[in-house]
């Protein structure tokens, strides 16, 4: 593993860390993949009890690598479908996964970042933290997130931050059932705790079949529907949108359709 590290203590407690902070830990390829076996590996091994999903650096994840999006741009449409099923997958491998996941936001999280978010069961951030689901803005969506995004927000909540790509702090997070509580730099991994050690007095195998009823119950996730998301991002990739929005940003320009404002 190269773009993520794993940590696990002597009480079943892993920490899995998102890697690259020179990046913002922005989802390369690489680390999609790495993300996706280190969710079928915790989620086998019997002795992790609760998983945190953390992240090094400043930022949480800043979303998709522009580098890996602009593959995509280059590549044919099959292969983009392949590319976006691998995203699309380590997410369902993430949201599936029988332990408890706890995501600890110490900076921003944007795109595929917020996304990540959503597959948690409980999320704490940093008071100071940014989000954004800012796909648009590159002419993209946010298609393979969306039925997590959606699933955590309520479709009217979501509605409020789903296309815009306006940025909102860690209060409005809050509002939008997208955090379960704040922090502060200092006592963050204080909060994270007091959420993980409930789990440790509960039955493993229990907690991974509520985890699994919960999900049931609550806004389930077909497969029809992540094959959808799949090909809504592959349509949109397809688009002169995409290509502009992504050319635009490296060229350090406004995309033709932002106003003077």
């Amino acid at each position: 593993m190269e773009t993520i590290r794993i940590e696990t203590d002597a009480r079943g407690v892993a920490h899995l860390w998102l890697a690259r902070p020179d990046k913002h830990n922005a989802l390369s390829a690489q680390m999609i993949r790495e993300l996706t076996q280190a969710a079928h590996d915790l989620g086998s091994d019997p002795t992790v009890r609760v998983v945190v999903l953390a992240a090094e650096g400043r930022s949480f994840c800043a979303g998709g690598d522009l580098g890996w999006m602009q593959e995509q741009m280059r590549a044919d449409a099959e292969t983009r479908k392949v590319a976006a099923k691998e995203l699309a997958m380590m997410l369902q491998a993430l949201n599936e996964m029988p332990k408890p996941l706890i995501g600890r936001v110490q900076g921003n999280a944007f795109g595929g970042g917020v996304g990540m978010i959503a597959v948690c069961d409980v999320a704490v951030a940093v008071a100071e933290a940014r989000f954004g689901l800012t796909e648009t803005r590159l002419g993209l969506i946010p298609a393979t997130i969306g039925p997590y995004v959606l699933a955590r927000m309520g479709e009217g909540k979501a509605r409020r931050v789903f296309m815009s790509a306006r940025l909102f702090g860690a209060d409005e997070a809050m509002r939008l059932n997208l955090l379960a509580s704040l922090s502060d730099a200092t006592t963050i991994d204080d909060a994270i705790e007091a959420e993980v050690v409930p789990y440790l007095a509960c039955a493993p195998d229990a907690v991974a079949a509520a985890k699994r009823l919960a999900r049931r119950l609550g806004s389930p996730i077909s497969a029809a529907e992540i094959e959808d998301s799949i090909n809504a991002l592959v349509d949109v990739w397809e688009g002169d949108e995409a290509a502009e929005g992504i050319a635009a940003f490296f060229d350090k320009r406004k995309p033709r359709w932002q106003s003077g404002r």
